[in-house]
């Protein structure tokens, strides 16, 4: 499970730029109408608070498919700490387009910020320990991969993308597959070279996924007392990966127990957007 590259999102940045211009567009911006197509004017974006950046490729997108004419200029880059009141980026180019175009780029920079800052809070507090936090798929409809893009400009990692890039077996699998066992052997029938991951609520639960040959095992609500007995149990065997229960005030004491993995759906579902201003001049 590798994290997102932009090189992969050219596409996707594309259609959601194109989804949030019908959406905010539609058949025309009747208020820039206003202003007379010929002006030229000139605009920057502050930040009013301390960040993380990210979401310099939809920004770029937005004006690019609003009028390719206009100028933008980026004084930060994605993954980029910044403070309050600094400059992200300066734009030239018609008043019309610049206005157009605000409130969509505007959006997707408050909001991927916003994962950014999050992730990078909580990478932070692992800081020096060699776990790594990884997202899940408690994401935004129709914004995953602009999401989980965000996450890695935060310094956290992805897990799978969706159902199909891997596997993931709950309680349910299980019992409707006949065992642990039985369901491991399907999966790796079905998908060969897919991971193959084992949700566990006990340590008795983990010696099955084990000698099942799950590649990655997730450890659910475990104590930490159970998490460090279950690394020596596994003594490198498989990939452990503790969810369930992470916060702020546990998520250190977990790292420190030598598990591989923790995944935090807080970072992409509990996030506050990037308080954000453009100023324009004529």
């Amino acid at each position: 499970m590798a994290n997102l590259t932009l090189e992969q999102l050219t596409a996707e940045i594309e259609a959601n730029v194109r989804s949030a211009l019908v959406e905010d567009v539609g058949a025309g911006d009747i208020t820039a109408q206003l202003i007379p197509a010929e002006q030229q004017a000139k605009a920057h974006v502050i930040t009013r608070e301390a960040a993380v950046i990210s979401g310099v490729a939809w920004v770029n997108e937005v004006f690019r498919q609003v009028d390719g004419n206009v100028k933008v200029h980026w004084l930060v880059a994605d993954g980029q700490r910044v403070q309050a009141n600094d400059v992200l980026f300066e734009l030239d180019g018609a008043a019309r387009s610049l206005l157009t175009g605000e409130r969509a780029a505007l959006n997707f920079l408050q909001s991927l910020s916003a994962v950014a800052t999050r992730a990078q809070y909580f990478a932070d507090q692992v800081a020096g320990t060699a776990v790594k936090l990884l997202d899940t798929r408690k994401t935004l409809p129709g914004l995953r991969l602009a999401q989980k893009y965000a996450v890695t400009c935060g310094g956290c990692h992805n897990h799978r993308l969706g159902l199909y890039d891997a596997f993931l077996i709950k309680e349910n699998h299980i019992a409707a597959c006949g065992g642990v066992a039985a369901t491991v052997a399907a999966a790796h029938r079905i998908a060969p070279g897919k991971p193959v991951e084992v949700e566990v609520e006990n340590l008795d639960e983990l010696r099955q996924a084990l000698a099942a040959g799950a590649d990655i095992i997730m450890l659910d609500e475990l104590s930490l007392e159970d998490m460090r007995t279950a690394v020596t149990l596994n003594a490198g065997q498989a990939k452990l990966e503790a969810s369930g229960g992470v916060n702020e005030q546990t998520i250190r004491g977990i790292a420190e127990t030598g598990v591989d993995y923790i995944s935090l759906g807080t970072l992409t579902k509990d996030v506050k957007a990037i308080d954000l201003s453009m100023r324009l001049s004529l």
